[in-house]
This record gives C-alpha cells, structure tokens and sequence, in this order.
C-alpha cells in the first residue's frame, strides 16, 4: 500500500476573514504575526506557491507603538522616477500622515517578492480608526 501525498488545489482553498485591533502593539511584531495567517501557514493545507492564507482587518493602526528611538530614525524612501526624485519621510511623520502605511510596509517585507506576494498583500485591510466597512463579511476577532 502507497501513500498519497496530498496536493493542494485551488477549489480547497476557503478564505477566512479575521479582525486585530492595533491599539497599544508594537509595530514590527504585529507585522510578523500578520504576515503567517495572510501567506496560509497557519492552515494544514498551505502550499508555498498558491495563496492560501486568509483576509485580516486591523483597526487602530494609528494607535500602534514603537520602540526606541524609530520614530527618528527610521526613514521610508520612494522615488519619483526623475533624476534627483529621491523622498523620504521619517517613521513619525508617516505615522501621522498615513498610518496605515507604516504597517503595511513592515508587512510587505515579511510576504514574498514577485506576484504571489502582492496579492497576499492585497488581503490586508489597514484602518486608522476602529470603523471599518467590512462587516458583511463578518470578521472574526483574532487575539494576537
């Protein structure tokens, strides 16, 4: 008698919506429990090349905390594509102006590069406040 080795397929893949409130974590170990249940390894059907991790709400994300001196001294680069279209912000600033997106960096370096790694990301919803418009798809409250 063999044994069969099971192989995941797309129609077995069932996406869960779960909810975390930021309020009072630290920034870059939230982002590392995040990142796991949006790739699908807390599942027993993950497979490293299909998505098969679940869609997370985190509310309060402008609440999160830091430690150390980060605030000023960690700085978040893009470029404009023209010469000399070098930016930078600090974390401060960021966390300010658009919190949101200071959790989901850390988290987009956790994922994988390439496509499979974008859309993971893309099941991340990030909301400054405890209001957010996805209660039909009723999340359920993930202790982290």
């Amino acid at each position: 008698m063999t044994n069969k080795t099971f192989v995941t397929k797309p129609a077995d893949i069932q996406h869960q919506w779960w909810i975390v409130d930021a309020e009072g974590q630290t920034l870059g170990r939230l982002a590392s429990k995040i990142a796991p249940i949006l790739r699908g390894k807390h599942k027993p059907i993950y497979s490293p090349h299909l998505d098969t991790g679940d869609y997370i709400v985190v509310i309060n994300v402008d609440k999160i905390k830091v430690t150390g001196n980060r605030l000023d001294e960690k700085s978040y680069y893009h470029h404009s594509g023209y010469p000399g279209g070098i930016k930078s912000i600090t974390l401060r600033n960021q966390l300010e102006r658009f919190p949101e997106r200071a959790l989901e960096s850390a988290v987009r370096g956790m994922l994988p590069d390439g496509p499979l790694g974008r859309h993971m990301l893309m099941k991340l919803k990030a909301y400054a406040g405890s209001e957010h418009p996805h209660g039909a798809q009723n999340p359920q409250k993930l202790e982290i």
